[in-house]
């Protein structure tokens, strides 16, 4: 909090132990949906509430010693990274490839040509000159005080999502999309309370996900509450309606209400 105006800045630096795009992009979206839930930030990406730098490097198969790192800097979309940083493993691999060597510098991945122009050559810590502020004095936190914040988090992304699979009977899959978004597995627990935990599933994602994707819009705005999509829900179960007809009905209560 001191160094933007009031505006808190959290960065998070990883260990080198992340090995693809694909672990690089899961690790940033459940990192998103942790904070998410904390209600750190929205975390919302296209407006640079939350960027990620990319730090890649390649080694020769049974090789320990890390290679030389370049840093993709300030991505601001999961895809855009994953398709960078594969881009950026190819480009080192490539140079290795022919005799050449990769130097540490910070580049630039542009998603509309696939290039990576470079920015700068990437400093070692000692050319930054670091040294010791004297207005900002180390903020240092008991064990005690770390644990006793812990006692306090809400359910996170992780628990939540074992716990719909094991009450629910959800697939991996499934969970993973209701528990994304905080607002959307409240959503689905509210439908799912006391109910078929599969078909109220079935019928948030599908259909009422699928819809409001489909329209751009996010589930504080779904025309149908959860009690409502509940009521339909019970209607099915109990074999009142068919399948069939519960979309006619979905559709109805969507447009007029009711």
């Amino acid at each position: 909090d001191f160094n933007r105006g009031g505006t808190p800045l959290l960065e998070i630096v990883t260990e080198p132990d992340i090995r693809t795009s694909a672990q690089a992009g899961a690790f940033l979206r459940q990192l998103r949906s942790t904070l998410r839930r904390l209600g750190v930030s929205d975390c919302n990406m296209d407006e640079g509430s939350m960027r990620a730098d990319a730090n890649v490097s390649v080694r020769r198969a049974g090789s320990t010693e890390l290679g030389t790192k370049t840093e993709l800097k300030n991505m601001n979309s999961f895809r855009f990274l994953e398709r960078g940083v594969d881009a950026e493993i190819a480009r080192q691999v490539a140079i290795l490839e022919s005799g050449g060597r990769v130097t540490q510098e910070t580049l630039h991945f542009d998603p509309d040509s696939g290039e990576i122009p470079s920015l700068r050559s990437k400093e070692e810590a000692h050319d930054y000159r670091y040294f010791p502020d004297p207005d900002l004095l180390p903020l240092e936190l008991t064990q005690a005080y770390v644990e006793d914040l812990r006692k306090d988090l809400p359910e996170l992304p992780d628990a939540k999502r074992a716990r719909f699979m094991s009450e629910h009977g959800l697939s991996a899959y499934d969970a993973d999309v209701l528990v994304a978004e905080r607002a959307r597995a409240d959503y689905f627990e509210s439908v799912a309370r006391g109910r078929d935990g599969k078909l109220a599933a079935n019928w948030v994602i599908n259909e009422l996900f699928g819809r409001l994707n489909k329209e751009g819009r996010d589930i504080e705005d779904a025309p149908i509450g959860a009690s409502q999509l509940g009521a339909i829900v019970d209607l099915i179960a109990g074999g009142t309606i068919s399948g069939k007809i519960a979309k006619d009905l979905f559709e109805i209560v969507w447009t007029e209400g009711g």
